[in-house]
């Protein structure tokens, strides 16, 4: 089993946290912030925990910003030394989240300061929350820094919908303000923050699908093959949806004259084990068709409905009246995102975003003992 996530702050990195501080501000109280640090820690999740050590910080650092910022700025790594960094950073991010939002400027001057350590990606959001035209103009600057990691904190904090981080409500109804930021990172030199673009486009897809799909139709013409990647990561929630323009983006129209049919030798999975399925595929027409093929498994929920979850398969290109046949096997097996439940599944066969083939199949858990 992995390790989990909340083992990542722990009493022996609260402890090294209060020995770099203390050696950077000798007043700072390190056994009081060890203490309150990881009073209870070992029944905390992670977020849990990096609030509780954060407390910390707020009952041991001085109540006055400026100062308190000093002394976590000084405790950072510099050359020859070493310094906050990891994930003692997270509950940092927490604490200038919280103190800072009164003194704008120094603290998104420290969080780009910490994000080469770590990143910063949760502390700007409260700032961007704020007064989001503010914090734009500050950080739509760092997409020129010298730094990679400062540059990824420009579209990988201003995400709309950043996974374990606050919504940005204003950026999800209306992602216009930081379009010019994800443009001027498309070809960063470093796929860091090449992906985060690509993820940032995805998170707007989700809420404006035909915004993105433009986007992409006007950044793919004589694209790099970095780019080309770049917007078709950036296309991956409208291309399993099946949206016409961003499947004409990448060279897949409707498919005409395109016979399919689902090959599923054993109806019958056992849980553990997998799904072995396949498609027999002829282009019945006169010309040659690219084709995207994914499929859906549509699992049982606990109440016996299904709910389905699309999988990215393949690529093909079929020549006129050329025959294909694609296998593959679908594990079903324990994930920590997704529960099972026994009985009737469903398998659909998506080709260029329409679904052209569908089976079922029973899934059975095994017997204890």
């Amino acid at each position: 089993m992995p390790e989990p996530l909340k083992n990542l702050l722990h009493p022996a990195l609260v402890r090294a946290m209060a020995g770099v501080i203390a050696a950077r501000a000798p007043s700072f109280d390190g056994a009081r912030f060890t203490a309150l640090a990881t009073d209870g820690i070992e029944s905390l999740e992670l977020m849990e925990r990096a609030t509780l050590i954060r407390d910390a910080l707020f009952a041991t650092l001085p109540a006055d910003f400026p100062e308190a910022a000093a002394i976590l700025s000084a405790s950072l790594p510099a050359a020859g030394r070493d310094g906050l960094t990891g994930w003692m950073l997270l509950p940092v991010n927490q604490f200038i989240a919280a103190r800072g939002l009164g003194d704008f400027d120094r603290a998104l001057d420290l969080l780009k300061a910490l994000t080469p350590h770590f990143t910063a990606e949760f502390g700007i959001r409260p700032f961007i929350h704020q007064d989001q035209q503010r914090a734009l103009a500050t950080i739509s600057g760092w997409a020129g820094d010298e730094n990679h990691h400062v540059r990824r904190l420009a579209s990988e904090g201003t995400r709309p919908r950043l996974p374990w981080a606050m919504r940005l409500p204003q950026l999800v109804k209306d992602p216009s303000p930081i379009i010019p930021i994800l443009t001027a990172l498309m070809d960063d030199p470093e796929d860091y923050v090449r992906r985060s673009v690509a993820n940032s486009l995805n998170d707007i897809a989700k809420d404006h699908p035909d915004l993105v799909a433009a986007f992409i139709a006007d950044h793919i013409e004589g694209a790099s093959a970095e780019r080309r990647w770049l917007l078709k990561h950036a296309s991956r929630t409208l291309l399993k949806k099946g949206h016409a323009q961003a499947l004409a983006n990448f060279g897949f129209g409707a498919a005409a004259a395109l016979e399919c049919s689902l090959l599923l030798p054993n109806p019958a999975v056992l849980f553990g084990e997998g799904l072995d399925f396949g498609i027999r595929l002829r282009n019945a027409g006169k010309a040659p068709q690219s084709l995207m093929i994914d499929y859906a498994i549509h699992h049982v929920k606990a109440d016996g409905s299904l709910s389905p979850k699309v999988f990215k398969w393949k690529t093909v290109t079929l020549a006129a009246g050329e025959d294909h046949v694609v296998q593959r096997r679908h594990a079903m097996r324990p994930i920590t995102t997704r529960r099972y439940y026994p009985g009737e599944h469903r398998i659909v066969i998506l080709i260029n975003g329409v679904e052209t083939a569908a089976g079922n199949f029973v899934l059975s858990m095994p017997r204890d003992g």
